[in-house]
């Protein structure tokens, strides 16, 4: 008797057991992408707007990557039956993609990292997959010969022409930048010139105002180990606005991360310290009196950065003085902060505070008012500030799978 209600019980149990409805997909996705493009090609799930609303939350950071693209690291984590899945999946573009090729990129990631919570949702049994041929050679084997050796080059131009009755301006900018990534060395040079002629007529009287700026950066970057970089910069200017003929500068650094180099897409806290050696030739003397000068400055860099489900996070202090001379110095600081508060509502600030004192090159005597105006030359100031929050709210359905973006 016993026996038979012992196989009695576990028969209902099991039944129970496999009677249960498996729950569906509830995806919340946030991402700097085509969000739109990714609810629309996975229909197969329900799409909610809020994280609090989800039982699987897609989380994509982006970062530039040695190649001219972006570096995509898909984060997804399970709540209630999936809470025992989470999955990352990570995908690199080039400079050579267009728009197109990322998103459908992105998109089989995408697709890729959801299988695992397909294969325990209501919809496990309707689901059919595939290897494509592609997958199935084994690449590891092909030898793989980059003629440009890990380089990225690009030369861009923009020329702007506005013109009224009473003003014309007139501006273009053309650069050539290089770029050499591999895991232990970064190259980077930027050359860059830009000329800017603005012509105003009032009252008959005409106003000229004519900026020209060169400059060129280069830097050698060394990874030392999971968490220190070295590195040297090197740079040369001439800016009429900045009343510098020539500017050259060489300046060794160092760097650490306080968490490894792999977690720059989830998390960071960065010290950077530069110290180095400038030279100044001005177009017209100082206001201290000099033609040219020879200075040694150094810095300290610390950057924040938090990318995580409740939001994002990024501040950077940075103080810098010469070494002859620490009563001219700067102190610039900069936070940024975005914060899911509730169900559809997010709120951001962001703000930044600098302490000018190192304005060595500013031109002895008063500036005009036309140099003032126009902007032709840059004036004295003691600090910089400025301040933005911003505030949304979204309601209304929670599940919509609907892609519709007719006029």
């Amino acid at each position: 008797m016993t026996r038979n209600v012992l196989c009695f019980l576990f028969l209902l149990a099991t039944s129970i057991l496999f009677s249960q409805e498996k729950d569906p997909i509830n995806l919340f996705i946030d991402c700097n992408c085509e969000k739109s493009y990714l609810r629309q090609e996975i229909n197969y799930v329900n799409h909610v707007r809020d994280q609090q609303l989800a039982n699987v939350v897609l989380m994509i950071y982006d970062i530039a990557n040695g190649s001219g693209g972006r570096t995509f690291k898909l984060d997804f984590k399970g709540t209630g039956a999936y809470e025992n899945i989470a999955i990352e999946r990570s995908y690199d573009s080039n400079a050579n993609m267009t728009s197109d090729d990322i998103r459908k990129g992105l998109l089989e990631m995408a697709k890729n990292g959801l299988l695992p919570y397909l294969i325990e949702s209501d919809i496990s049994d309707k689901i059919s997959y595939k290897i494509t041929a592609e997958g199935l050679a084994q690449r590891q084997d092909i030898d793989f010969d980059d003629p440009w050796n890990n380089w990225i080059f690009e030369v861009y131009g923009e020329a702007q022409l506005d013109k009224e009755s009473s003003r014309n301006e007139f501006e273009y900018e053309i650069g050539f930048e290089s770029d050499r990534v591999t895991e232990k060395w970064r190259i980077r040079a930027d050359l860059q010139m830009n000329l800017s002629n603005s012509k105003y007529i009032q009252d008959d009287e005409e106003f000229l105002s004519k900026t020209e700026k060169y400059f060129g950066y280069g830097s050698i970057v060394r990874s030392l180990s999971d968490h220190w970089s070295a590195g040297i910069f090197g740079g040369a200017k001439y800016d009429t606005y900045t009343n510098i003929d020539l500017s050259m500068s060489l300046t060794p650094a160092i760097e650490y991360n306080i968490f490894p180099y792999r977690e720059v897409l989830r998390r960071e806290i960065v010290f950077a310290y530069k110290i180095g050696y400038i030279y100044n030739n001005y177009i017209d003397t100082t206001i201290y009196g000099l033609d040219k000068e020879s200075l040694f400055n150094h810095s300290l860099d610390v950057q924040l950065r938090y990318r995580q489900p409740w939001g994002n996070i990024y501040s950077r202090f940075r103080v810098m003085s010469f070494l002859n001379d620490f009563s001219k110095n700067r102190v610039e600081l900069y936070g940024n902060l975005s914060l899911r508060i509730f169900k559809g509502l997010a709120v951001r600030f962001s703000g930044n505070l600098d302490i000018i004192r190192d304005q060595i090159n500013l031109p002895g005597g008063s500036a005009s008012l036309e140099d003032v105006l126009l902007q032709q030359k840059q004036i004295a100031t003691d600090f910089e500030v400025g301040f933005r929050v911003g505030l949304s709210y979204t309601f209304g359905s929670a599940y919509n799978n609907i892609i519709n973006t007719r006029l």
